[in-house]
């Protein structure tokens, strides 16, 4: 590593692991950030050894990162045992001993907070660690509540709960420099927004959306498959001027079906635009139309700084398309007796080729695509992603939705601005176009039926019941032998 950079430790909550390179990648971009990972970097581990200019550029990553806890600047680290640990964290401290020395004066209070992964140490035992660094030259008066210098010290145990080692992997300890932006996810709760829906998107998800898409103040985003609007709050929330559409007329005015338990009829208020001035956003609120995505109504030459969209799958949604009378439907009885429906099913290949189309036409060059993808997990190794020759995949990330599911969170970048490749669209059809079908499929071999469930529950009960000594009485019931009703 390069000797004009410092050492620091960026330290993750250990949730939605698989996401947390690809914000980090994207932020570095937003802030032209150079950044520095040793050889045996693993991304899995809760804590990254880095290196980053500066304590400024550290803490313009911390500023945004929805998956970072905090960076503090590496003094010690060691995966040699606790001996060589505070050999090294000795050394440090008489080898920075001039630049450090402003950390130690005397009126400068101090904390140390200890820190353990995979492994529990009571109260009594965090003393006892801080109490072996009896060495470190602080001189200031303790203060655990707002402490004008923090120290952590970490160990780290492995990520197995069920193979814990007898001594910890790795040893850190550093100065805090920053917390990252984790109090967004609580200010932006679902359980206290004004609006939402049967599908709103969990805010950790939507920041970390919005982070990919490279979401930057004064930017203009779109939604088009908006929904109660959680992605566009998320956006808003980062400055952005958002935008979105939704073919379902109900949602988009507040009129659906409310679905928290209890409630029976909406609130007059209830509007993706009171979700936005509920968190101070309303002045970055362009518009939510109705409308049908498969029939774009923009004008050519209208452009995006990003588009971040969750489209349906038609699990939990319909994936629907108006209807046009374009010709006569074979299920017509008679000539006279026509019946359109006023949507028909919009088949999820060609809405994911409509999106990339779109999103190769009214992106900005540079400017992101940020969507989900659904899979089935057994599809995982195939070459099933939706590509295009204007947009390059530049992050795939999965969430695990169900033993035989997951959907991955693509972010794609604008490459290009040919006139020649808007129109190339690349996808194998057959895993996609039926995956409704067959993840229904899937559900009923992992699951059987609803009366096939509900049978294998009730044996499973049964045979415990017999362990724990319960006999079936006459009505039917399991008891303890003494607890029967004619038991005397």
């Amino acid at each position: 590593m390069s000797s004009t950079l410092k050492k620091y430790v960026l330290w993750f909550a250990q949730e939605h692991v698989d996401f947390r390179q690809a914000e980090i990648a994207s932020l570095l971009r937003i802030w032209n950030i150079q950044m520095k990972t040793p050889a045996n970097h693993n991304p899995e581990r809760p804590f990254w050894v880095v290196e980053l200019q500066n304590d400024d550029a550290a803490r313009k990553l911390a500023s945004r990162s929805i998956s970072l806890r905090c960076i503090f600047e590496l003094w010690a680290h060691s995966n040699q045992g606790l001996t060589n640990f505070h050999e090294e964290l000795r050394q440090h401290i008489e080898t920075n001993a001039t630049s450090l020395a402003t950390h130690f004066e005397p009126n400068k209070s101090f904390k140390i907070t200890v820190e353990t992964y995979n492994k529990h140490f009571s109260q009594k035992e965090k003393v006892a660690k801080i109490e072996t660094m009896q060495y470190l030259p602080v001189e200031g008066p303790v203060n655990l509540k707002t402490p004008d210098v923090h120290y952590w010290y970490i160990e780290f145990w492995g990520l197995d709960p069920m193979d814990v080692p007898e001594q910890p992997y790795d040893v850190l300890f550093g100065r805090w420099v920053a917390d990252g932006k984790r109090d967004m996810i609580n200010e932006i709760s679902l359980k206290t927004r004004k609006f939402i829906g049967n599908t709103s998107m969990d805010p950790q998800l939507s920041l970390l959306m919005a982070n990919q898409g490279l979401v930057q103040s004064g930017h203009l985003v779109l939604d088009p498959f908006a929904g109660s609007g959680s992605l566009l709050v998320a956006a808003a929330k980062f400055g952005a001027y958002v935008i979105g559409t939704d073919i379902d007329y109900m949602i988009v005015h507040g009129k659906s079906k409310p679905t928290r338990v209890n409630q029976k009829v909406r609130e007059k208020d209830e509007s993706i635009y009171a979700n936005l001035q509920q968190y101070g956003c309303g002045g970055l609120f362009v518009d939510v139309m109705v409308a049908d995505f498969s029939r774009s109504i923009w004008a050519d030459n209208i452009v995006f700084d990003s588009i971040i969209t969750d489209p349906p799958y038609g699990i939990r949604e319909a994936t629907e398309r108006i209807e046009f009378k374009t010709q006569r439907r074979a299920t017509a009885m008679t000539e006279d007796a026509v019946h359109y429906p006023s949507t028909s099913p919009y088949q999820l290949c060609q809405m994911f080729k409509d999106l990339l189309q779109f999103s190769a036409r009214h992106l900005k060059l540079g400017g992101r695509l940020v969507c989900w993808f659904p899979m089935l997990r057994k599809d995982a190794d195939s070459d099933v992603l939706p590509r295009h020759k204007c947009l390059q995949l530049v992050a795939n990330s999965e969430q695990p939705l169900s033993g035989y599911s997951s959907r991955r969170l693509l972010t794609y970048e604008k490459v290009s601005d040919s006139e020649a490749d808007l129109n190339a669209f690349e996808m194998p059809e057959t895993v996609v176009e039926n995956f409704r079908e067959r993840y229904f499929t899937q559900l009923a071999e992992d699951n059987g039926t609803r009366k096939e469930r509900r049978l294998a529950l009730r044996e499973t009960g049964q045979k415990e019941a017999k362990k724990r000594g319960k006999q079936q009485q006459p009505d039917g019931k399991w008891r303890f032998p003494h607890d029967a009703p004619d038991a005397s």
